[in-house]
């Protein structure tokens, strides 16, 4: 349990930012018809995450396989607070969950999953607070597409234009260039769910 959880993300009065890395057969889907579509499946849980230099480390700048290209998904914020609603931690904490039993039974059964794993610097080195990550279950991916997506752009062009900048020793242009996240404010009812 860590005062260091707080989500930080780009975000406004009515929608939230959140990356995802995909091949490209699934982004040219995305970008053109401004929502997921084939060869996105909605049968299998998708990983969402408001913190674009955590995406980075995942992808590494895009550069893993399947994950060469960076979408920025601009969600509802009522579809945000939805998803958290239905979330359960990824690993047991007395504080929320009461016993490993009742944890593992709210776990098998929730359509959402969160995980904390440590914010990360612009060069991929771990930070002593934790950015979230949100995995939404097949219950819930049908209304993230339909219903929660407001926009989606394609990020790639600006993440190799960052990977170039910090190849080349600029780090300072480098880090103008990330999209701006601040603070995001989770009403309080869903704090203790989300261990934070």
């Amino acid at each position: 349990m860590s005062e260091l959880r707080e989500i930080r993300a780009d975000h406004d009065r009515a929608t939230i930012v959140m990356y995802q890395a995909y091949p490209d057969a699934i982004a040219d889907v995305a970008v053109e018809q401004q929502k997921f579509g084939p060869p996105f499946s909605v049968g299998r849980m998708t990983w969402i995450k408001p913190s674009f230099l955590w995406l980075m480390h995942r992808s590494n700048w895009g550069r893993k396989s399947g994950q060469e290209r960076t979408l920025a998904v601009r969600i509802r914020r009522e579809g945000w607070h939805e998803a958290l609603s239905l979330a359960v931690l990824t690993a047991f904490e007395p504080r929320i969950h009461g016993t490993p039993e009742a944890w593992r039974r709210s776990f098998e059964s929730a359509s959402v999953h969160v995980q904390w794993d440590p914010e990360r610097t612009l060069r991929g080195a771990g930070l002593p607070y934790d950015s979230i990550q949100v995995g939404l279950g097949r219950a819930v991916i049908t209304r993230y597409v339909e219903a929660w997506t407001v926009s989606i752009e394609d990020l790639t062009p600006r993440v190799q234009k960052i990977r170039r900048l910090l190849d080349e020793g600029r780090a300072e242009q480098a880090a103008r260039l990330c999209p701006p996240e601040r603070i995001y404010p989770v009403p309080a009812d869903l704090t203790q769910r989300l261990g934070m």
